[in-house]
């Protein structure tokens, strides 16, 4: 069977693949099967890594709950029970959000929460 260079075709694909590698050190931005394994090691990281970031906010939300909840005496469990028994659908991005930049508003939605909490 003859030999097959490929040409314009596989110059495009090592390209594509180095330029993906730039920023990577040594022969793992220069050398092409080495910048293939490196990339696919970045691939399996940010597969993975998509999903821990979403955990991770979702924890640092809930701490940011928890401690503008304990400034109006208040538990972050029973302040989220309590807005759920009054109806009040607010996901914990948006209270996050609500306790660091509006505290009035937050102590607003506290105050909704607190009977319905006791």
């Amino acid at each position: 069977m003859p030999r097959v260079k490929r040409g314009p075709a596989g110059r495009a694909k090592r390209k594509k693949l180095l330029e993906r590698a730039e920023g990577f050190t040594g022969s793992a931005r220069k050398l092409v099967k080495i910048a293939r394994e490196y990339t696919n090691r970045a691939d399996r990281y940010a597969f993975r890594d998509r999903r821990a970031l979403k955990r991770e906010m979702r924890y640092l939300w809930q701490v940011r709950i928890n401690a503008a909840c304990r400034l109006h005496n208040l538990s972050y469990s029973k302040f989220v029970s309590g807005l759920k028994k009054a109806n009040v659908e607010l996901d914990r991005k948006i209270l996050a959000d609500l306790a660091i930049k509006n505290p009035a508003h937050f102590a607003q939605l506290v105050e909704i929460a607190r009977p319905q909490a006791a």
